[in-house]
């Protein structure tokens, strides 16, 4: 098949199909963050106040994770609608960053029963930068391989999605040696991509927008 004078090999082709099964990823490891989160039968008043306290670490790691792998899926699925067609380089893209997002569950555990050791909160930092990572990969691949695409992504608004994804991979990536340092510290500076990502996301929006409006 040949599409904007490039071959796309007959294996590769459309991105219905990686899309679909990218959603699925989404929602299956969404899910498997919630299995963890249940209280044993039988307690008196007593043991269920106690089992409320130990459980709640269990639903903040659930309730952060919740965020992180919804962004992605946000990010990955605007990403795609500029897309029409795949190549290898981008379906292996796609396959690495499911496979990370598969992996999520694991380091939410970690933080949820041994937050307070640097391992477990240097783990989730690095899992999060890689999927980071991955995402940024994908979006610049795509964005320097117009031919699969319906159109030509808009240069402003990539440039943001780059911001956005590099400020998330250096955040996290720098938290890793920090939770050596303090486990504490490194999970509070995660914080700092809150009013970066408030930006990015209002400044997306607003392109987009204008995008859509100049569109014929």
């Amino acid at each position: 098949m040949v599409n904007g004078g490039r071959r796309v090999r007959d294996d590769e082709g459309s991105a219905v199909r990686l899309l679909a099964l990218s959603d699925g990823v989404f929602a299956i490891a969404m899910t498997l963050l919630a299995l963890d989160i249940s209280l044993p039968d039988g307690l008196d008043s007593d043991g269920f106040a106690q089992a409320l306290r130990d459980v709640m670490p269990k639903v903040w790691a659930y309730a952060l994770s919740l965020l992180v792998i919804a962004a992605f899926w946000r990010g990955h699925y605007q990403l795609f609608q500029h897309v029409r067609d795949v190549d290898g380089t981008v379906i292996r893209l796609v396959l690495l960053s499911l496979g990370l997002v598969a992996l999520m569950p694991f380091p939410t555990t970690l933080l949820a029963e041994y937050g307070d050791l640097p391992q477990s909160v240097a783990i989730y930092s690095g899992a999060v930068a890689a999927m980071g990572t991955t995402q940024l990969a994908l979006t610049l691949v795509l964005w320097k391989r117009p031919w699969l695409g319906r159109a030509a992504m808009p240069d402003p608004i990539v440039r943001n999605d780059v911001a956005d994804l590099a400020s998330t991979v250096l955040v996290f990536a720098a938290a890793v040696p920090l939770a050596f340092v303090s486990p504490t510290g490194a999970k509070l500076w995660w914080a700092v991509l809150i009013p970066v990502r408030t930006v990015t996301g209002k400044r997306g929006k607003r392109l987009r927008a204008a995008a859509q409006r100049d569109s014929p």
